[in-house]
């Protein structure tokens, strides 16, 4: 096939993606989305008849003195001889105050394994779903896009596991107003803490891909990026501060990757723009 049938052939398949129906793309986005939410299913059913590696060896785990974070901050302690640094030392009960709380909590808990286990598959569906739109040169740029996307996701999903929820457990877990006041946390409440500082470590650690797509689309640009650099500073200092508990190192040990996050976001942008100038000095 020569060079200028290739051409026809692309242009010729633009023009009938171009023109598929508005409740065509719909019916393509739907299975899509059936595909998406059945991988979710399968791997909840999965986690649901698993509730021993789940709930013991890993929702259980970060209040445990045996956890790897705990035994680091351990080792740091005895290395500085600052006993502050020792993180969950104490047993922390946990309480269910409704009948079918176990229960729920059970498939509500699988429910978010399931997404984070089938996040890359999820993923790569919706990028299926896109990939159609773009023309050659844009699929060429973005080769990756879904390894990207999940290497990240599952990054965020770690150092939240590992870093954020150890501390944030320590914290919460052991703060008192009040000798007269003993802690008897709800099972529920302690799952949520975990399961939400998790999916939003994960969710954050996208920002690069982020900045990709909104420079792509020329909103970003490394002028404005560095330009309010300081004001990003503050936010992301700010977004640290809730997903963390209320101590200053929990925060700055949070906030430090997203700051580095944010630096590789402006090279990012950076390279875009440069293509695009590059692109357009060549018409």
């Amino acid at each position: 096939m020569t060079e200028e049938q290739s051409t026809k052939k692309t242009k010729r398949k633009k023009i009938e993606e171009v023109e598929m129906s508005f409740l065509d793309h719909l019916e393509v986005l739907r299975w899509h989305l059936i595909r998406a939410f059945g991988s979710i299913f399968l791997f909840s059913v999965l986690a649901f008849a698993n509730k021993e590696i789940i709930f013991d060896k890993i929702i259980m785990h970060p209040k445990m003195p045996d956890f790897w974070t705990n035994r680091m901050f351990a080792k740091l302690a005895d290395l500085t001889g600052a006993e502050s640094l020792r993180i969950n030392t104490g047993d922390l009960k946990l309480i269910s105050i409704s009948m079918s709380g176990q229960f729920m909590t059970h498939i509500w808990t699988s429910i978010v394994a399931g997404l984070v286990i089938a996040a890359p598959y999820v993923i790569w569906e919706f990028w299926r779903f896109i990939k159609p739109a773009l023309y050659d040169s844009e699929r060429k740029h973005s080769i990756g896009a879904v390894f990207y996307m999940s290497f990240l996701f599952i990054c965020g999903v770690l150092f939240g596991y590992y870093l954020i929820v150890p501390l944030s457990v320590h914290f919460l877990g052991s703060y008192s107003i009040s000798g007269e006041v003993a802690n008897q946390i709800n099972v529920l409440s302690y799952i949520s803490t975990v399961t939400s500082i998790t999916l939003a470590a994960g969710v954050i650690f996208e920002l690069p891909v982020f900045v990709y797509f909104l420079s792509k689309i020329g909103i970003l640009t490394p002028q404005i990026m560095k330009k309010y650099r300081r004001h990003a500073y503050v936010a992301l200092l700010v977004v640290s501060a809730i997903i963390t508990p209320p101590d200053v190192f929990s925060q700055i040990m949070v906030c430090l990757p997203l700051v580095v996050l944010y630096e590789i976001g402006i090279v990012i942008s950076k390279r875009i723009n440069k293509k695009a100038e590059e692109a357009i000095n060549n018409i």
